[in-house]
């Protein structure tokens, strides 16, 4: 098992992160324009993947879009931006938000701080802390916090992960399919456009 270290952001950090990628859906969508970060926070030029995530408070709620990756030579702000903007577009969920659903969306941001490169999955992810990237069939990742908000093993996570991937379940004991854990820092708003929590 090997790390990598990235970056550890303050809560203030975090929530502008958060601030940021709602800002850039929020340009994407109304107007089809990306969002520049403009004058950023030290902790955004660090080089470091990060996640966003974009969930629908109608109804029971529901996945609208996830885009990023755990790892990138661009500037933090900048990945913030180009996540939250693909996480928004139709490629994500199968279709592009639309300007009517801004208001019933929350937004989060997972900040990737450790990437751990691993031999044993299972024996080495622990849940509530690693986020899981598959890297085989269409490549798949869920968030640190995906399988405590739904009650799984870490066996049940890697599986969903390969799923995602769309792979067997058990892909991850498969030789020719990498698996990464990730840790990651996850930054959200308690209700739509609301106050910022650190998870």
């Amino acid at each position: 098992m090997s790390q990598g270290q990235g970056v550890d952001l303050s809560y203030e950090d975090g929530a502008r992160a958060v601030e940021l990628a709602r800002e850039a859906v929020n340009s994407y969508v109304r107007h089809g324009q990306r969002e520049q970060p403009g004058s950023m926070r030290e902790a955004f030029y660090e080089r470091t993947g990060a996640f966003v995530r974009l969930e629908s408070t109608r109804g029971r709620g529901s996945l609208r879009g996830c885009a990023g990756g755990y790892r990138s030579g661009d500037q933090l702000g900048h990945v913030i931006v180009d996540a939250a903007i693909e996480a928004a577009s139709g490629d994500s969920c199968g279709s592009e938000v639309s300007p009517s659903e801004l208001s019933n969306l929350t937004v989060s941001v997972c900040i990737v701080r450790n990437v751990v490169l691993t031999d044993d999955p299972l024996a080495d992810l622990e849940v509530g802390t690693h986020g899981v990237a598959v890297d085989g069939g269409d490549g798949g990742w869920l968030y640190p916090t995906v399988p405590v908000e739904n009650g799984w093993t870490a066996r049940e996570y890697l599986e969903r992960t390969c799923r995602k991937a769309k792979l067997a379940p058990d892909a991850w004991q498969d030789d020719s399919v990498g698996v990464t854990l990730f840790e990651g820092q996850v930054f959200r708003e308690r209700e739509a456009d609301g106050s910022i929590e650190q998870v």
